[in-house]
């Protein structure tokens, strides 16, 4: 609100991500994921106010390091946004130009991103469908003409084109059929395998076990665990609460929501931000958990189980 309190949309994030992996953001929605991704690539609105560092490694081909939070948007233009970090936007039917099909907007982008000739644009943007199983005899509609599925398909096609070697897919899987979440999980684990690193961000707690080398938990704002996917997914599972019932919510788990609702974030609870919902609340919730060892919980779950 214009006047307003500042609100802390995300706060205290850390985390690495390496060429060849994937790591999935989860948790419920306005938890401040997709506003992360917005800072990663520069596109939060005008009065967003950030502090810290996103550093982008220096690259094989040359290219220096740089911090996406210090960079001029003349920077993130120019050697950053499609060409070191691809983008798969939440809302794709917002992110593709209304009056051009989708092959125009292929082609261009392919054409800005890697140089190919004019001769070879048309072979080459529909290499980049076909690679997001996006229908070549839908390349020459316009992006009202697209489903929601289309359209997601269309966006993940746009991100692949520069060969970035960052992918930040944000709800890549929304609006898709089972069949398409299956192909879109497989391709973007395709691009990790190849040794892109990739930030996917999700509700689809199927599709993240699917393509995850490591899981991060956030809960109003904050990163609550962070953990290999192998652990997280398997017997062992979470040991943050709250990371348990996402998974206990799960209908092929025990399809047991969640009790409550996330709180806003210009009205946090002090303390633990997860107490008031938190069957393990106790005393030393009123104060904010640090965040060590991969976990920011007073009363991990297995620690709670044993007492």
């Amino acid at each position: 609100m214009a006047g307003g309190p500042p609100v802390a949309a995300v706060t205290d994030v850390s985390f690495t991500l390496g060429a060849g992996e994937c790591l999935a953001l989860v948790g419920e929605s306005g938890c401040g994921k997709s506003v992360l991704a917005a800072a990663l690539l520069g596109l939060l609105p005008g009065n967003a106010l950030t502090r810290g560092s996103a550093v982008l490694a220096p690259t094989g081909d040359g290219a220096p390091a740089v911090d996406v939070l210090a960079a001029s948007e003349a920077e993130l233009a120019r050697t950053v946004r499609g060409r070191r970090v691809g983008l798969v936007p939440q809302s794709p039917a917002a992110h593709l130009t209304p009056v051009r099909t989708v092959r125009a907007q292929m082609e261009e982008t392919v054409r800005e991103l890697t140089g190919t000739p004019r001769r070879e644009l048309r072979a080459a943007a529909e290499a980049a469908a076909a690679r997001a199983a996006f229908p070549a005899g839908h390349l020459d509609r316009h992006p009202h003409q697209l489903s929601g599925g289309l359209a997601q398909r269309a966006a993940l096609a746009l991100a692949l084109v520069g060969g970035a070697p960052l992918l930040v897919a944000d709800e890549p899987t929304t609006g898709l059929d089972r069949d398409l979440v299956e192909h879109t999980a497989a391709e973007l684990r395709r691009q990790v395998d190849a040794g892109n690193g990739l930030l996917a961000i999700t509700h689809d707690l199927n599709a993240a076990e699917r393509i995850a080398d490591r899981v991060a938990v956030m809960y109003a704002g904050r990163i609550v665990e962070l953990t290999d996917a192998a652990a997280f997914f398997g017997p062992r599972g979470p040991r943050h609460p709250y990371a348990r019932g996402l998974l206990a919510a799960l209908p092929e788990r025990e399809f047991a929501p969640l009790p409550g609702l996330p709180p806003e974030l210009d009205a946090l609870p002090g303390g633990c931000t997860f107490a008031p919902r938190c069957p393990h609340a106790t005393e030393r919730c009123a104060r904010q958990p640090e965040f060590t060892g991969g976990l920011a919980c007073h009363h991990p779950e297995r620690e709670a189980a044993r007492a």
